[in-house]
This record gives C-alpha cells, structure tokens and sequence, in this order.
C-alpha cells in the first residue's frame, strides 16, 4: 500500500487511500438510505448476485443485491420495473464507483418503457399478430440471406462470421439501418417495406431476413418494440428471424417475427445449414451408397454366373426330349387307367341291375295295395260298431233329460214361483206382504200380489 508523502501544494495521497476516504465519508453520511427508480441494464449473475442500475429523468446509481438478500425476494426482477430500494451507499474501491448494496427491494409500479411496452403487446396480440398459424416457416437450405442491422455493431460481425463459417456459399445481402437512438424505428421499417416491395430482378431473391442487433439497456432495445417495426416484420413476405440483444432480452419484434433467436449468432446458425455438418452426412451417405452398389453389382454377378451355368447344364435340346418322353408315358398311364376305370364301371353295372331285378318293383306295389286294402275293410267294420253304441247312448240320455224337464213336471201340475228380481221363492219367510210375485205354470204365468 502506498504511503501519503509531502508535497509544497499539501499531503499527497494514493488512488486507494483516497478512494477509502470517499467511502467512509459516504457511508458515515448516509448510513442506511431508500432510494425510488426504475431499473435498468439488469443482469442477474451466475453466482446469484444482481447488478442494475436505478435511474431517473437526470441521472441513475448502481446497485448491487446480493445473494443473500436477493433470497427473500418475492418479486421478478426486470428492466422498466419501478422499484424502492433499502441499502447502504458504498464505494466500489475496483472501480472507483459509488453504489448502493440494496438489502430489499419492493415495486412501486412500472416503469413507463415497461407500461408502453406491455399495453402495446396486449394490442398486437388482440389483433393477431403473435398467432403461430400466421408465421412463415424458415427455409432450411436459403441460397440468399439478408441482413437489417447496424453495420458498425458487433451484431453484424457476429452474424457475418457464422455465415461464412456455417455456409459460405450462401449469399448475404446487409441493409444498413440505425438499431437505436431516436427515428431508429422508422428506418427498421422502412428497409423492410422496401425490401417487401422488391421485384424480381431488383436484387437477388432474398429468402430469409434477420433483424436484430446487440444487447443493451431496454432504452438500448427500445427501437425494437416500436409498433411501426412490429407491423413492418408482420407485413413482410419473407421469413424474418429476430435476433435482438442477449437471450435473456425480449421484444416486441421477437413476438412478431416467425422465429426468434436468443442473440444475433444464434440467428445466423438458424439460418443457414451447417455446411461442415452437411459435407459429413453426405460423405457418409455416398460411403452408404457405394458400399450399397456394390453389394447389388456382386449379388448380381453371382445370379448372372448361377444362370449361365444352369443353362450349360439344362441344354434346351435335352429338356424338350424329357418333356415328349414324359408325355408319352403319361398318355399310356391314361389309357391303362381308363381301359381299368371302364371294367370296374361296367362290373359295378351288373351288380346294380342283378339287385334290381331281384326286387321287382311292380310286386311289391301290387303286395302294398292289397294290405291297404285289408286296413280299409277293418276301419270302416269299427266305424260303423262306433256309430252304432254312440246312437244307443245318446237316445237313453235324451230320455232321461226329457224324465227330469220341468215342462214335464209342471204338465203334471206343479208351478215355480219367482220374486220381483226373478228368484226362485221356496221360502215364504222370503216374502213379505204387498210383494209381486210371478207364478209359471205348464201353459203360462201367473202375477200375484203377497196379502199375508
């Protein structure tokens, strides 16, 4: 550590004892302070420590939360986000730069980049513009690539390089544009109408266009969520890809746009085919292909050497002559086959016509009608037996019904007398005086009135 020495103008003292001073004087003057500002240049480290910046209209203050602190948030940091922050006012003595360690952080409500830039998603999005049916696919083998960026930016050297690198046969056309800074949004536009508009012959076919550029603060990025660069890669007839700042960094342009890429080399990768990858595939499918062949011509080969052998062996000659002799032998087993067919036909003939003969037929209908004849006899001999003693039964059952007739009864002076309801009265306890009663006798009826 250096020491102060002596000087005629005073003590002199080192960058590190003079920067400590400053520290101890602020944080002995502040101590513990609330500041209120928007974030901006956000960037959450690897080791979970948080560094951004609080600004307002006329000036911003690093901040720092770290790790342990940044547990007890319960809020998403982001650019744009209004925010109070509780901490200690600090020098940074690395970089001779004073900040605040925040220990809390609570919303105060965002900030207005952060407002516009929500309530012009939720239009677009109402509108259509982010619907994935409406994106135009990416061509997977572009012969022309365009370019809309700054020209002077790292974007355009990243973007250059992998496209040389990945396939330097591709051509790539750049449309130079300011990517930030105000009117920025207008040229971004503008190139894209026009590059929309070109006809054929103009410049040669573009078949994908990346759009983009650089990280930065949400300022930095503002040009890209403007509304009139999202309807222009909206209206836009060829593929556009957005590549605007680093992977953590979203647009409005990202959403428009038919593919976003995480950072500008990411989109040139999307882009175009890896040649070096290609130049592989294919090396190993030509080595596929000619290992292939020459299976198929060996295979053949041997066919080709199989069928001329078994020709020599089956001369043409030699196969007709066993075919003729095969034929005649053929037609003598024929013949003796029929000639022994015909003998068992025509002994199975005899046999059928002997057992024919023995059973006549005609003697045998004649010997069947006769025993029907000798049922007949015998059924029409009980019929009439039958008939006989149902007769003598039903005559002595009709006498008995005409015995026990009451007509009968009342010709022999009996009477029935019946109630006014027609009941048979055989108890005069059943009657009382004044009762109309009806009496039937043999030859008519008889109408009484009951005295007593």
């Amino acid at each position: 550590m250096m020491m102060a020495i002596q000087s005629r103008s005073g003590t002199v003292l080192s960058v590190s004892e003079l920067t400590r001073s400053i520290r101890d004087t602020l944080e002995g003057r502040f101590g513990t302070v609330w500041v209120e500002g928007e974030i901006s240049n956000y960037r959450p480290h690897g080791s979970g420590h948080h560094y951004f910046t609080l600004k307002d209209d006329t000036a911003q203050l690093s901040c720092v939360l770290f790790r342990g602190q940044a547990r007890n948030l319960s809020m998403r940091l982001a650019d744009g986000l209004k925010v109070q922050a509780e901490g200690e006012i600090t020098v940074y003595e690395a970089r001779g730069q004073y900040q605040l360690v925040a220990k809390w952080l609570q919303p105060v409500g965002r900030g207005e980049l952060q407002a516009r830039f929500e309530a012009l998603k939720r239009k677009l999005e109402v509108e259509g513009l982010f619907d994935r049916g409406a994106k135009k696919p990416v061509p997977r083998f572009p012969r022309c690539v365009g370019v809309v960026t700054s020209p002077t930016g790292a974007a355009i050297r990243d973007i250059l390089n992998v496209l040389s690198r990945r396939a330097p046969w591709v051509r790539v056309l750049v449309f130079p544009v300011r990517v930030q800074g105000e009117g920025g949004e207008r040229e971004i536009a503008e190139t894209l109408n026009w590059i929309g508009s070109l006809r054929t012959g103009d410049l040669p076919p573009i078949d994908t266009l990346i759009v983009g550029r650089g990280g930065g603060s949400i300022e930095d990025l503002w040009n890209f969520n403007e509304e009139i660069v999202a309807r222009a890669i909206h209206a836009c007839p060829i593929p556009v890809i957005s590549a605007v700042g680093h992977e953590i960094d979203f647009t409005i342009a990202d959403f428009v746009a038919d593919l976003r890429a995480p950072t500008p080399s990411a989109a040139a990768e999307l882009a175009v085919p890896d040649g070096e990858e290609l130049v592989r595939r294919l090396g190993s499918l030509s080595d596929r292909l000619n290992a292939e062949v020459e299976d198929a011509l060996e295979h053949f080969a041997m066919v080709m050497e199989l069928t001329e052998k078994a020709l020599l062996a089956h001369e043409p000659r030699r196969l007709l002559q066993g075919y003729a002799q095969s034929i005649d032998h053929a037609q003598e087993r024929l013949g003796q086959w029929v000639e022994s067919a015909m003998v068992e036909f025509s002994g199975r003939l005899d046999l059928l016509g002997s057992r024919l003969g023995s059973q006549r037929p005609i003697d045998r209908i004649e010997s069947e009608r006769n025993a029907a004849g000798r049922l007949w006899e015998r059924l029409d001999f009980a019929g009439k037996i039958g008939m006989d003693k149902t007769g003598d039964t039903l005559a002595g059952l009709a006498k008995a019904l005409e015995m026990l007739s009451p007509s009968n009864v009342m010709g022999r002076g009996y009477s029935m007398t019946f109630d006014r309801d027609g009941n048979a009265v055989i108890d005069p306890a059943r009657v009382e005086a004044g009762d109309i009663l009806t009496t039937r006798v043999a030859k008519g009826e008889i109408e009484s009135v009951v005295r007593g």
